[in-house]
């Protein structure tokens, strides 16, 4: 892996640049919390060839919305659930848009367009 392929992956949303300690550092949370949203399946950090655990940008925005609604008093356990649920509406909005859009399309509207 050459130095310009190492900087590239710096602005990857999904390569996991962060150990477990800075993480919670930049969220000002605790290890123990982003163990426990792994523990809930809300999000699962690759691991290291030593077996450490390493959180993406990604990872860290999702973290960071669960702490969120932990701080607003809402249980860990129902925050991870929130946050798939949101997760999960977002992308049938998105699907039912781009059906629309299809069907909107000026060849789905005259099917012989197209013959």
């Amino acid at each position: 892996m050459t130095a310009d392929d190492s900087y590239g992956r710096l602005d990857d949303d999904d390569y996991p640049a962060y150990t477990m300690g800075r993480a919670a550092e930049m969220l000002g949370t605790t290890q123990g919390f982003l163990r426990a949203i792994g523990e809930a399946r809300l999000i699962t950090p690759l691991r290291s060839a030593g077996g450490h655990r390493r959180y993406s940008r990604y990872q860290l925005r999702i973290a960071a919305r669960a702490r969120e609604l932990v701080d607003q008093g809402t249980p860990i356990e129902a925050a991870c659930r929130i946050i798939i649920l949101e997760d999960q509406l977002e992308e049938a909005q998105r699907i039912n848009a781009e059906y629309r859009r299809s069907a909107e399309s000026p060849q789905s509207a005259n099917p012989t367009a197209a013959a």
